[in-house]
């Protein structure tokens, strides 16, 4: 009996001092964007048996940890793997802030600076929608993993079409909206077939290397250059500067690899490099068999960044894609003039120098060059078609803090462009084909700008006023453009947002030197006004309600192109009609939504957008109904994204899109099942487009890697959407008229795996 009294007696002893000789972890876990608490996240010791999850504010706590070497491993669905490792001693308390990126975002141990979710940095732009994070990759679809595509689900954007990445904005097509790219405005960044009348594309660039996105949809700043509708901002992300990590990515239409790391021994500079290739086309071959245009692509791109001084630092970007068709398996069905084999090869280097001499000076310069080359057989190995597009690029703008609150910015830029090419037609037995267009020139388009901004009481009331001169050396035309924006904090949740702008987009080359076109066209111009209110319910919640108006002329339009009815009789078109600048026109709407941005729980919105967009033609024959809705002109479109973190390893997304439907172009109407031609153009319209889409992103993670898998079904009511494809002639006596719909996507469901380390 003495002997177990006195053992117990003794271990009771010992237990104050192993308790003491235990220690602490614990710590806090913040998004790298804007420094959110995050909570729901996964905190464990590699080397031992203790794991917790953050708290609602993102903190944590371990307590009773043994002495010893650990490893904190910090991981969440959508988040870069965060490995800390550390050695506890006895009785210490070991203090963690880690900063966790999510999977789009650069790899930091710093939180960027962000005063709200929804402002940019710089409030000089009225309009502005910003993308990024976990929401822009679950918007990109697991099966095109696309940044674009997310896009395409923002307020006032209206894209009915499942088979490409270009979209509209308020009633303009994609030629009318800027992409820029690290401060380069770029051409056709895409995987597409040129030269041919097909509506299918996918993004060029990776969007794991995109960090955020910026939309600007009306009355945006004058750095801007060359494009009258809108403007799409894109920055890529820097590889990491603390660990080299690599992640291999595999899906139902694509696989890729992404490796990155830190640059030299004192990690001064961080490297980035990707790889994709498409496997799409063969899904597409087993979905839609009828489907005629089907390619792949491949694509390889990389990033480079470098601090040469504290003052300088430097960044390279490299982008090379290819994009091939071959149909010979169906051959034997195909007439002479089909397309058979097609390639389409983007080139793209991107040279950026960042210098600040001084606290108030900022200098940016940036050195681009881009090349496009396509090529398209017939089933002869013929050519149908050929192009090339070369541009050289060099700008510079400075930003002077001439005070904290009151930035002078100017700049000014250079593009040498080249652009030739050709179609052609055979005919069966004819020696030589004939010539439908041609193309060849050169221009050198200069341009420069100064924008001030001024901030007075106390911050409530921001003012940014800049004015654009360009000039375009094939028309000669120079253009001088203003633009001005308010914004008027009337308390400290309630917003009143104003900007008007003039903006000038000059025409292709293509157009300029063609037969069809002439080195006199005018450039097109627009008027921009929005209004906007904005309510916001708390730091990460806000309604807002923003009213535009746009107005355009000088549009280039082939006013003789379509056959129709003038007093009741037929007219056909010539064989060349020629473009002219006669078409001019009015794009006006509003636009509603709720939207909640935060890293924790629900994120998303739900938007409502009403517009109409009219179009006049001055060169309309006599007898003509001038007055008609443009192709793009949708009336109702609404859309809704939610995304919630269900749990540290499980992520939920849902998507869904309605449009009230395009017009379809030309002077036709409908009988039955049956067209016709008539004198009133795009009268007839497409049948509303839905969509719905739904996604799960599952992670595991182990001590040295982690695998995430995202699952997706597309169009989860299976609606069957319809796309025009085109007008395929008519009969000159009765005037009944033959067109193409296409069907697109059925419910598909596809999935996905990304494994990093």
């Amino acid at each position: 009996m003495f002997p177990v009294r006195t053992a117990l007696i003794a271990l009771w002893a010992l237990l104050p001092a192993a308790a003491q000789n235990s220690g602490e972890v614990r710590g806090s876990v913040v998004d790298a964007r804007g420094g959110e608490g995050l909570s729901n996240v996964v905190i464990q010791l590699v080397g031992g048996a203790w794991r917790v999850n953050t708290d609602a504010t993102g903190h944590f706590r371990i307590p009773d940890v043994d002495p010893g070497d650990y490893t904190l491993n910090v991981s969440t669905v959508g988040y870069h793997l965060v490995k800390r490792p550390f050695h506890l001693d006895a009785g210490e308390t070991k203090e963690f802030e880690v900063v966790l990126s999510p999977d789009t975002f650069r790899q930091t141990d710093t939180v960027e600076a962000q005063a709200s979710p929804f402002d940019t940095a710089r409030q000089d732009s009225p309009a502005t929608l910003v993308l990024a994070g976990n929401d822009a990759k679950n918007l990109a679809s697991v099966l095109a993993d696309d940044p674009l595509r997310a896009v395409q689900s923002l307020p006032g954007v209206s894209s009915n079409n499942d088979f490409d990445a270009r979209f509209s904005l308020r009633g303009a097509d994609y030629s009318r909206i800027g992409l820029y790219l690290d401060g380069v405005l770029l051409h056709a960044p895409f995987h597409m077939l040129q030269g041919q009348n097909v509506q299918g594309s996918a993004t060029a660039f990776n969007g794991d290397m995109v960090e955020e996105m910026e939309l600007h949809e009306g009355a945006f700043p004058e750095r801007f250059e060359d494009r009258s509708a809108g403007v799409l901002d894109v920055h890529t992300r820097d590889g990491s500067r603390t660990d080299t990590s690599f992640r291999v990515a595999a899906s139902a239409s694509n696989a890729g690899v992404m490796a990155e790391g830190p640059l030299g021994k004192k990690k001064r500079g961080s490297w980035l490099v990707g790889v994709r290739k498409s496997y799409l086309q063969y899904i597409f071959e087993r979905t839609f068999p009828s489907t005629t245009f089907i390619f792949g692509f491949e694509d390889a791109q990389g990033r480079l960044t470098y601090d040469l001084s504290p003052k300088n630092n430097i960044t390279l970007y490299i982008l090379e894609s290819f994009s091939s068709l071959d149909r010979h398996t169906n051959i034997s069905s195909l007439g002479i003039n089909s397309l058979v084999t097609a390639g389409y090869h983007y080139t793209m280097a991107n040279l950026g120098w960042r210098y600040t001499p001084t606290s108030k000076l900022l200098i940016n310069t940036h050195a681009a060059w881009m090349r496009e080359k396509f090529d398209n057989n017939n089933p002869t190995d013929l050519p149908l078609g050929a192009g090339y597009y070369g541009e050289w690029v060099g700008n510079t703008t400075a930003t002077w803090m001439w005070n904290a609150q009151n930035p002078l910015e100017m700049g000014v830029s250079v593009r040498q462009l080249r652009d030739q090419g050709f179609s052609e037609q055979y005919q069966t037995g004819a020696v030589a084909p004939r010539l439908l267009d041609h193309f060849d020139g050169t221009a050198t388009r200069a341009g420069g700008f100064a924008q001030q901004a001024w901030t007075a009481w106390s911050g409530r009331v921001h003012l940014s006023a800049g004015v654009r001169w360009d000039h375009q050396s094939i028309d000669g035309v120079a253009a001088v453009s203003p633009q001005a924006s308010a914004v008027f904090l009337l308390t400290q949740a309630t917003r009143i947002q104003l900007g008007w702008g003039q903006y000038v987009q000059y025409p292709e080359i293509s157009l300029l030197t063609s037969p069809l076109g002439s080195r006199g066209m005018l450039p097109m111009r627009s008027n921009h006004a929005v209004a906007g209110v904005e309510q916001r319910l708390s730091d990460r919640t806000r309604v807002r309600l923003e009213y535009y108006n746009r107005a355009d002329r000088d549009l280039p339009f082939q006013p003789l192109y379509d056959p129709r009815l003038i007093n009741g009789k037929l007219f056909v078109p010539p064989a060349n009609p020629l473009y002219l600048n006669s078409l001019r026109g009015y794009s006006r709407g509003v636009e509603l939504f709720v939207q909640r941005s935060s890293a924790n729980r629900a994120t998303g919105w739900i938007s409502y957008a009403y517009g109409h967009t009219g179009m006049r033609d001055g060169g309309e024959p006599a007898g003509s109904d001038n007055h008609f809705p443009a192709e793009f002109d949708q009336r109702h479109t609404v859309s809704l994204y939610l995304g919630y973190r269900l749990k540290p390893t499980v992520n939920l997304s849902l998507h869904s899109s309605y449009g009230s439907g395009f017009p379809i172009p030309g002077f036709l109407q409908q009988s039955g099942s049956l067209y016709y031609l008539t004198n009133v153009r795009n009268e007839l319209r497409m049948a509303p487009y839905s969509r719905t889409d739904f996604r799960v992103n599952k992670s595991w993670t182990h001590d040295k890697w982690k695998l995430t898998l995202y699952g997706e079904v597309i169009n989860l009511t299976n609606r069957t959407n319809y796309l025009f494809d085109s007008f395929n002639g008519y009969n000159s006596k009765t005037f009944q008229s033959s067109v193409t719909l296409d069907t697109m996507f059925p419910i598909l469901p596809s999935a996905g795996l990304v494994f990093e380390k």
